[in-house]
């Protein structure tokens, strides 16, 4: 089933305002369920719930239907609020 990224970027403002000032069950639960982590796993890397927003952008920029020069592109335009997410995350993997 291909994942809807307008709809999950409506949702995760309201979950993250919900959150507080920790990443709630239900955030993890959502960012999990789209890529190969844990809820347990998304929780302890990003206990942040603004880095889990973070780690939402960076996932619809990649998984956009957009070509790989404006992946890039947008990449580049939002690297400095990103590279937390993206350190975070090669950190994880390598």
């Amino acid at each position: 089933m291909p994942v809807d990224w307008d709809r999950l970027n409506a949702e995760l403002p309201g979950i993250i305002e919900e959150s507080g000032n920790r990443t709630d069950e239900r955030l993890a639960a959502r960012i999990s369920s789209l890529v190969r982590m844990t809820d347990e796993e998304i929780q302890e890397l990003f206990p942040d719930p603004a880095d889990v927003a973070k780690l939402a952008d960076l996932m619809t920029i990649v998984k956009s239907a957009e070509d790989r020069n404006t992946k890039i592109n947008n990449l580049v335009a939002n690297a400095e609020s990103l590279s937390g997410v993206v350190l975070t995350l090669l950190g994880k993997f390598v």
